[in-house]
């Protein structure tokens, strides 16, 4: 599968553990390198984000994609660095790290407003609750894509309501359709193993986030034995929100406490 790949290289190489950056729902590569990217690249780290199969400019259609697809993606990636990268994963690309580290060994991981490792049944309900006329367009075309479909409606999934409009419509017209059958998955078809991951995590998650909610960042948390760290004023898209350096930040300060 020929995978789009965004690598940024620093000037410098500073840290010998390179940075691996996988996006979510809808999302591909371009989106870590709005800020993510040249911020660690600027940081001495070798970084690379990829678009997963059908997305953005991967090869591959996006209907009837699974998280095996995705996770064989995140390995094909993962593979081309001579050293083990650290992961990390923003919404299902969080989820996808998970499941990657489940048969993986990584030097550290990080996950930003991730699925979590039980599903998606909460934000179902909420979006049941909230948003009843998209959730039906869902069922009735079996595909994800009208869950962002407009520009108001990547707002109240992703976006703070302080984000400039035109941003907003900038990153509404770069998503692109998400795999139902992957949805399904995310329901309960194959989900994760907090049990099997060995890897040392970092968990984020956004205060206002209608994707993914502060209690449900908290309970992936738990389940990994670590303590979320909660971002206030933030959106879903935690890596394009105004405060997107404050979590590259944090990011930078935890890695160096490891010693990456």
């Amino acid at each position: 599968m020929k995978l789009e790949i965004i690598t940024r290289t620093p000037k410098t190489q500073t840290h010998k553990t390179p940075l691996l950056f996988i996006h979510g729902m809808w999302h591909g590569a371009w989106c870590w390198d709005e800020n993510f990217l040249p911020f660690f690249a600027g940081q001495g780290y070798h970084v690379r984000a990829i678009s997963l199969r059908g997305h953005a400019g991967s090869e591959g259609k996006i209907r009837g994609n699974t998280i095996a697809n995705y996770v064989s993606d995140v390995e094909q990636a993962a593979g081309q660095f001579e050293t083990a990268p650290v992961i990390i994963g923003h919404s299902m690309g969080g989820f996808l790290t998970q499941k990657y580290l489940e048969t993986h060994d990584a030097p550290a991981a990080v996950l930003l407003a991730s699925n979590p490792h039980f599903g998606l049944w909460p934000t179902l309900f909420r979006l049941t609750m909230q948003r009843p006329l998209v959730l039906l367009k869902v069922i009735g075309q079996l595909r994800l894509y009208p869950v962002v479909e407009t520009p108001e409606a990547a707002r109240w999934s992703m976006f703070s309501k302080s984000m400039p409009e035109e941003q907003v419509i900038k990153y509404q017209a770069k998503l692109n359709d998400e795999s139902f059958r992957m949805f399904m998955d995310l329901l309960g078809l194959n989900l994760a193993n907090p049990k099997k991951v060995k890897t040392p995590l970092l968990i984020f998650g956004a205060e206002n986030d209608n994707a993914i909610s502060v209690d449900q960042v908290h309970a992936t948390a738990r389940a990994y034995n670590v303590k979320a760290e909660i971002f206030p004023d933030m959106a879903h898209d935690m890596m394009l929100e105004a405060g997107w350096q404050k979590v590259a930040e944090r990011i930078l300060s935890w890695l160096k406490e490891k010693g990456i």
